[in-house]
């Protein structure tokens, strides 16, 4: 069977609803169509896995609906990731949510199965990069063409699709000439009323939300999951802090906070409660991405995890740390704190996170570590154990779950609940009948 057959077979499972009472009652004001796309849209995309330019190989990363293979023969847990694989991480799992419906016009949200990222890929690094104005059109083509009255009933307000990058990757303004980043996705008027879920959104965001980016961890039952949680709890913190990425060194010797972080890990003194004040995982090059132990080690060592903005304001890197127990350390508001509101509540973020201005870091010699070692030690245990308790609601599991762990709510069911939530807001502003 070939690859494409095997994943339309894979992808194809989906339990529609019976229409029980129950379910009814269950599923009211939660009702969610999959709109039936052509393979050029989805399927086919991932038929070219190993064709896109300036792009390793990611036919590897297909493989477990999106979760790619697992780090060794006997993980239960840990799987090679890649961020590119939300999309169909989220079509697959889109698949067996309970309240779907196959009539659209029963519907409280339409999801799009389109693989937008991947289908950006052209137009980023390709020769289509001068015609970024068109990426999405032909989906606005064939959804006006193919029983267009579902696009028109809300005006495409209650519609939803998943883009496995950040949104200023698609947002290129029409007037660009020549085009200098980026595709237009976001910025045609054809698309201004969907809801796009996006592993970051811009800071004036209206039309994407930022969902969190997928881990290494697809626990498939409840007991895996609470053996991870007793391991992250348990674990010894004998280092400060921890930085994993890259950009540590060489470059521009321009002052930034990477280049600041990297000074004082350098000079650090001794201390007597923590064997290190500060230790760094070089990821440059990409060698950490989907390489979890690298990291993963480390990060349970350690009781804070800096997360400097790199080339976005975001980072995976923030999910990798709450999930090893790691007290986050942001640097700047874009990192989080206005990103994942329906997974990290933005009221809620001193609870379980440190923030330090970078300018405070860059310009004024403020000194992270002396920052983190005043925190009281009592403090710290509080703030560790909001971060475990985050865990469960950031982490994407494994699709047919078992029931106990289909009880959490995971980061999956938090994005559903958000985009259910917001489309409902949405049209109730705009008078429409829902």
């Amino acid at each position: 069977m070939s690859k494409r057959c095997a994943l339309t077979l894979l992808l194809i499972m989906a339990v529609w609803n019976s229409g029980s009472s129950e379910e009814e009652e269950e599923c009211k004001n939660r009702w969610i169509h999959i709109r039936k796309l052509p393979s050029r849209f989805n399927l086919d995309l991932l038929a070219n896995c190993s064709e896109y330019p300036m792009l390793d190989d990611l036919c590897p990363y297909l493989g477990n609906h999106g979760l790619g293979q697992k780090t060794h023969n006997r993980s239960r847990s840990w799987y090679r990731t890649d961020s590119s694989m939300l999309e169909l991480i989220f079509h697959r799992r889109m698949l067996e949510y309970p309240c779907l419906t196959q009539d659209p016009f029963l519907a409280n949200a339409i999801y799009l199965p389109y693989y937008a990222g991947l289908d950006a890929l052209p137009y980023l690094y390709g020769p289509e990069s001068n015609s970024s104005a068109l990426h999405g059109l032909h989906l606005f083509h064939f959804l006006q063409q193919d029983n267009p009255q579902i696009w028109a009933r809300h005006m495409a307000y209650d519609h939803f699709l998943v883009m496995a990058r950040p949104a200023l990757d698609f947002s290129q303004p029409l007037t660009n000439d020549p085009p200098i980043w980026g595709t237009s996705f976001l910025e045609l008027p054809q698309f201004f009323n969907i809801t796009a879920l996006t592993l970051e959104a811009r800071a004036w965001s209206w039309q994407e939300h930022a969902v969190p980016y997928p881990t290494s961890f697809h626990p498939a039952n409840l007991g895996l999951l609470e053996s991870w949680l007793t391991r992250a709890r348990r674990s010894k913190r004998s280092v400060l802090a921890l930085f994993a990425g890259g950009g540590i060194s060489g470059g521009s010797a321009t002052p930034n906070i990477r280049r600041s972080i990297r000074s004082e890990c350098e000079n650090t003194t001794v201390d007597s409660y923590y064997e290190k004040l500060c230790e760094i995982v070089d990821c440059s090059s990409g060698v950490c991405e989907h390489d979890p132990i690298r990291f993963m080690r480390p990060m349970l060592q350690a009781s804070f995890c800096l997360q400097p903005p790199g080339d976005t304001p975001t980072r995976r890197s923030t999910f990798d740390a709450i999930l090893a127990g790691c007290i986050p350390v942001f640097f700047e508001e874009l990192s989080a704190k206005s990103q994942y509101g329906w997974h990290l509540p933005e009221n809620e973020f001193e609870e379980f996170s440190v923030f330090i201005p970078k300018e405070e870091v860059v310009f004024k010699g403020l000194k992270i570590l002396d920052v983190l070692q005043r925190i009281p030690r009592a403090r710290v245990r509080t703030l560790r154990e909001r971060v475990l308790k985050l865990i469960p609601s950031v982490l994407y599991r494994k699709h047919n779950s078992s029931p106990g762990l289909r009880t959490k709510k995971d980061a999956f069911d938090l994005a559903i609940d958000g985009t259910l939530d917001k489309i409902r807001s949405r049209l109730q502003d705009l008078d429409f009948v829902i």
